[in-house]
C-alpha cells in the first residue's frame, strides 16, 4: 500500500511562498499598527486595522511588493480581508500570470491599449 505524502517539494515551496507573502505584508502593516499582533485569519477591516482609505495603500503595496496588477474586478474586500486572503490572492494572480506566460500569452502588464 502506498504512503500518502503531505509534504511534497511543491507543497513545501508553495508554503514557503505563502509564508513569505504573509511576513512581508505583516511587516508593511506593522509600520502603521505597532501594537497589532495580527493572526493570519484576522479580519483587518472588521477589527478596525484597515479602513477604506488605508485599503488603497494596502493595494498599492501588494502591487509593488509582489509585482502583480490589481484589476478593478479584483477590488473585493475578500481579497484583502486578512493575511491569509492576501496570500491566496497573490498566489492566484501569480499562477494566472505564470499560466499566461507558459501559453505565450502576454500578461496584463505587457498589454498596450490601442486607441
Amino acid at each position: 500500500m502506498g504512503v500518502l505524502r503531505t509534504h511534497t517539494p511543491r507543497n513545501q515551496e508553495r508554503s514557503g511562498v505563502v509564508d513569505a507573502i504573509k511576513a512581508s505584508t505583516r511587516r508593511f502593516l506593522g509600520g502603521f499598527f505597532r501594537q497589532a499582533d495580527l493572526a493570519d485569519d484576522t479580519d483587518m477591516f472588521a477589527s478596525g486595522f484597515v479602513n477604506s482609505l488605508f485599503a488603497m495603500q494596502l493595494i498599492l503595496f501588494v502591487e509593488a511588493e509582489f509585482a502583480i496588477q490589481v484589476e478593478d474586478t479584483d477590488l473585493e474586500l475578500d481579497n484583502f480581508r486578512s493575511l491569509d486572503a492576501i496570500a491566496r490572492f497573490v498566489t492566484a494572480k501569480r499562477a494566472a500570470a505564470d499560466a499566461c506566460d507558459a501559453e505565450g500569452q502576454p500578461d496584463a502588464a505587457d498589454r498596450t491599449t490601442v486607441s
